[in-house]
This record gives structure tokens, C-alpha cells and sequence, in this order.
């Protein structure tokens, strides 16, 4: 297997698992929309959701870079 081929493949795992991740936000999000809690708890919710996001965006965007084929 060629170096390209083998970053393809490997570009091609870390870009699934990159959207695995944010499905898994979005499930975590319809759960914690069922839930009936406090407003305190609410908001820790969504200051856990939001601090996932930033941090799978930054993942993204580190699998771009990764294999960018400017590097």
C-alpha cells in the first residue's frame, strides 16, 4: 500500500470517528432534552454540550490539518 493510499485510509478513519463523536452530541443533546430538571442543571447541559462541541471542532480541525496536503 502506497503512502497516499495508507493516509487515505487512515484520513478516511479519524474523519468517521470525527462524525461518530459529533452524533453522539446530538444524541447526548435529544437526551438531556427529555429530562426534567432545574434550570441550574439545564444549563450545566449546555455549557457541557457547548464545551464538547469546541472541543470536537477543534478535533476537525486538527484532522484537516493533519492531512492537509500542504503540510
Amino acid at each position: 500500500m502506497s503512502q497516499i493510499e495508507y493516509q487515505d485510509s487512515e484520513w478516511s478513519q479519524d474523519w468517521h470517528t470525527i462524525v461518530e463523536i459529533f452524533d453522539t452530541i446530538d444524541h447526548m443533546k435529544s437526551l438531556f432534552n427529555e429530562l426534567d430538571v432545574s434550570y441550574l442543571r439545564e444549563m450545566q447541559q449546555k455549557i457541557l454540550i457547548l464545551n464538547l462541541e469546541k472541543y470536537a471542532c477543534s478535533l476537525q480541525n486538527y484532522i484537516i490539518k493533519k492531512y492537509s496536503r500542504d503540510n
